[in-house]
């Protein structure tokens, strides 16, 4: 599983590091293609409460829900059968809001001729698709210490990994895995891993399955093991242009191509988080308005950002 928006622009990824241009001219909002923490008056936000509410109204059948969640690897292969690696974009905007993601070495304190002692790193990549988290990773972080471990429910999407070019079996291992599932069969132990990035992942799965697969992660990670999260937030524009007859549950919809996406609130990830045994470092709504200068359209994105590390 992984980022999938045919609705919104696939290039949205390539972004500058949040908190970097606000609007405080409204008279300005065409002269860029994004600004940062953007507040919508009350207005706005009861034109997009009702639009949501009024695409919620309709829902899929039962038999309908059961039938995508029993089949989802099968949508998401078909994606990726159809896609390939050419609908997302490297995400090398994540080492710069993750920093972890690129351990550095240790120096040698005795003689600045000593070898370079470089620290043993396992990550985890849960959902990693076509790579676009691991591959900008391995490309930048030279630690020869490091693992990264990467998994997906889709068997075509890990083909397209393993097919790349930069996998390098010596520091990644990419496979299949349903982390839906009460057992995994993962190539590590428990608590062995020092970092787990979970973007755009959380938000394809059934919420009621959703904490389970927190816990497990709970259980892979060392003390002092990080979760990086990225997913959508509350009432962000994909959340919004969805189509009554689409919806599955409160704020959980299914796309044309028969993938899911949930829309969450900082409280949802902070209490699914904590009950995890996980200490919240940093959470954040990334409020952004995209515009497209050419055709003078505003697109309101919401994302929720955090960071938590097990105790």
């Amino acid at each position: 599983m992984s980022e999938s928006d045919p609705k919104s622009d696939p290039k949205s990824d390539k972004r500058t590091q949040f908190g970097s241009r606000y609007l405080t001219d409204e008279s300005n909002v065409f002269q860029h293609n994004a600004w940062d923490d953007v507040e919508w008056d009350e207005t706005f936000k009861e034109t997009i409460e009702a639009k949501v509410m009024e695409n919620s109204v309709k829902r899929v059948s039962d038999e309908r829900v059961d039938h995508l969640d029993k089949n989802a690897n099968i949508f998401w292969d078909q994606f990726y059968d159809k896609h390939e690696n050419k609908f997302f974009k490297d995400r090398h905007w994540l080492l710069t809001e993750f920093p972890e993601l690129n351990t550095t070495a240790k120096s040698s304190q005795e003689s600045d001729s000593e070898a370079i002692e470089w620290p043993t790193v396992n990550i985890l990549e849960l959902g990693c698709g076509v790579g676009n988290t691991v591959f900008p990773v391995l490309q930048i972080n030279s630690n020869p210490n490091l693992m990264i471990y990467c998994c997906d429910f889709s068997s075509t999407a890990i083909s397209l990994v393993k097919g790349n070019a930069l996998y390098d079996q010596k520091r990644c291992n990419a496979f299949t895995l349903d982390i839906t599932g009460e057992d995994w069969t993962v190539p590590f132990p428990k608590c062995s891993l020092n970092v787990v990035t979970m973007i755009f992942v959380l938000s394809a799965i059934d919420p009621n399955r959703m904490q389970n697969v927190i816990n497990k992660i709970g259980e892979y990670l060392k003390v002092g093991g990080l979760l990086l999260f990225r997913d959508y937030g509350r009432y962000d524009m994909t959340q919004v242009r969805f189509k009554a007859g689409h919806c599955l549950k409160d704020n959980f919809y299914v796309r044309g191509d028969g993938t899911r996406a949930y829309f969450f609130t900082q409280e949802e990830i902070d209490s699914m988080l904590t009950s995890a045994g996980l200490k919240k470092l940093f959470l954040r709504s990334d409020k952004r308005l995209q515009v497209n200068r050419a055709k003078q359209v505003r697109m309101y994105r919401v994302w929720i950002q955090a960071k938590y590390c097990k105790q």
